[in-house]
């Protein structure tokens, strides 16, 4: 069965007019049931974790502050949201979903988070709406475990995942591969083991080619035992903070291989759902949902 990890207080409440289209997490699990992808069944509501693998990803002086909510007023601006104690725990939150997650895709081939892909946040601080790196703590986790040597990080989000570059730019137990937009957030990029730049108004031919050229290539090299995918929904050319020019179906299509892949090669994957910000919360509940479709179609 899929495995997905949802709680409420993944909605959290912004002030009015915040960008950041929060209401998605309460649509997203309703939509999968309502159409019949899931049930009930599916979803799991993760906990606050113990700070064991949070601090494996973070510095434990940030960790501190962020929980005490004593960062700096500068720093707190680069994560955007209002820092409350909620939000910390729904963070914290998040990430046990993506920890869980791992343990069920070890079992079933896959698993899913409704929020997640973290990806900007750093080992000592938090940006762009993200204050723990969820799939990167989910990789510490996974590495203490005797079967899980090699991690390869999919990252699929419009913007590179500059958080998760610089946790693992010393470990060679994670590949990270990231593929977003040259000229967008973050304008000054990390290092990932693997970046691939695309130019504005990047097409789904060009994003697909690029894509189906790297990823057998990089099963190869690395031969990784577990994949995490960040999935994000923010390559279309509707987002209003991406500046590729990809469609629905173009969206859907990349998952469908990522995923295929993933399942003809028998490396499980946890996907976090990352970034999506059309005008029209229609759009980017239908291109997440879609993740979930081809979860349940290819895996089950």
């Amino acid at each position: 069965m899929l495995k997905i990890a949802f709680h409420p207080i993944y909605k959290h409440p912004l002030p009015e007019g915040h960008r950041f289209p929060m209401e998605k997490y309460d649509l997203l699990p309703k939509q999968l049931l309502y159409e019949g992808t899931c049930t009930e069944a599916n979803f799991f509501e993760p906990e606050i974790p113990s700070d064991e693998f949070i601090l494996k990803a973070h510095d434990k002086q940030y960790v501190k502050d962020l929980y005490n909510l004593n960062i700096e007023p500068r720093a707190a601006r680069k994560i955007g949201f209002p820092l409350s104690d909620v939000l910390v725990n729904r963070e914290r939150m998040i990430t046990d979903g993506t920890i869980k997650a791992c343990d069920f895709a070890l079992k079933n081939g896959i698993a899913m988070n409704i929020a997640g892909g973290t990806h900007h946040a750093y080992s000592n601080r938090g940006e762009a709406f993200c204050m723990l790196n969820d799939q990167a703590v989910g990789a510490h986790y996974l590495l203490s475990k005797a079967e899980i040597n090699k991690i390869l990080i999919v990252d699929l989000d419009v913007h590179q995942g500059n958080g998760t570059a610089e946790i693992f730019k010393d470990d060679d137990r994670v590949f990270t591969f990231s593929m977003h937009g040259k000229s967008n957030y973050p304008f000054k990029k990390e290092t990932s083991n693997l970046d691939i730049a695309l130019p504005n108004n990047c097409d789904d031919a060009t994003f697909l080619n690029e894509l189906k050229n790297t990823l057998p290539r990089l099963l190869d090299e690395v031969q990784p035992d577990f994949i995490f995918y960040l999935c994000g929904v923010d390559i279309l050319a509707s987002d209003k903070l991406g500046k590729l020019g990809c469609t629905k179906e173009g969206c859907k299509e990349r998952d469908r291989y990522v995923l295929q892949t993933c399942f003809e090669n028998n490396i499980p994957v946890e996907c976090s759902m990352g970034g999506g910000y059309s005008k029209d919360i229609k759009i980017i509940i239908d291109a997440h949902a879609n993740t979930f479709r081809l979860g349940q179609h290819i895996f089950f």
